[in-house]
């Protein structure tokens, strides 16, 4: 009895020992754990912010980007080019089916009559202006490029005496209508320096560049405008057959 008596304490301090080294163990654990759980957390946190501030730079950037203004950067990438585009698009026609957006989804006949710059052209080749004249299925009915007189374009060159003879002799309206239009659609930088033979038979002449281009000495407005079926040259004066 005594022998057990004395090895009782013994018994009872190992088991506290035990227990206090097993607590120990259980806090060093869930210490261990907790820290790794608050490492994850941080590191997911700045991984997270650093990819939120990454794109907040990309969308500045991006949106810091300067537009094209310039006409040669926008013929550059297939858009219309000339000292007008930008009135135009901002000013004249800034939305509806007569803005750039709009004519490229009607054939060019279309597209033009509603153009608001283009009603006396309009008023020519769609029977009008002469009823003798009407060519709307055939602009519509093929690929072209149009040289398109604008209002104050036919204001300016067309007199009210020519006018009137316009208005009866549809041979002469016809071939100064089919003077503008030559078959194909050109681009800008490929009109630029070359001889175009047009449908009346004729010939212009294109020179400048293609930011500032010039037929037969008219001024290019704003040129490169595309429809469905053409490219649309909108310009300062009414182009006259020699022959």
């Amino acid at each position: 009895m005594k022998r057990h008596l004395r090895l009782a304490p013994v018994a009872v301090t190992a088991a506290l020992v035990l227990a206090a080294c097993g607590g120990a163990a259980e806090d060093a654990t869930t210490d261990a754990t907790g820290a790794a759980g608050d490492a994850v957390d941080t590191a997911t946190q700045e991984a997270d912010d650093m990819a939120s501030d990454m794109a907040t730079d990309m969308a500045e950037d991006m949106g810091s980007e300067e537009p094209v203004d310039d006409a040669s950067d926008a013929a550059a990438m297939g858009g219309p080019v000339g000292p007008g585009c930008e009135q135009f698009a901002t000013e004249i026609a800034p939305e509806g089916e007569g803005s750039v957006e709009g004519m490229s989804d009607d054939p060019v006949a279309v597209a033009a009559s509603n153009n608001p710059i283009l009603t006396t052209l309009t008023a020519a080749v769609s029977g009008e202006l002469n009823p003798d004249v009407d060519l709307v299925d055939t602009l519509n009915g093929d690929e072209f490029t149009v040289f398109a007189p604008v209002d104050d374009a036919f204001a300016a060159d067309v007199d009210e005496a020519t006018l009137a003879t316009l208005q009866e002799d549809a041979d002469l309206l016809s071939t100064i209508l089919t003077y503008h239009v030559v078959p194909g659609q050109i681009a800008p930088e490929e009109l630029a320096g070359t001889t175009q033979t047009t449908v009346q038979g004729g010939t212009v002449e294109v020179t400048g560049e293609p930011d500032m281009l010039m037929v037969n000495g008219a001024n290019v407005i704003c040129g490169g405008v595309t429809t469905a079926n053409a490219t649309v040259y909108l310009i300062d004066g009414v182009l006259m057959p020699t022959s």
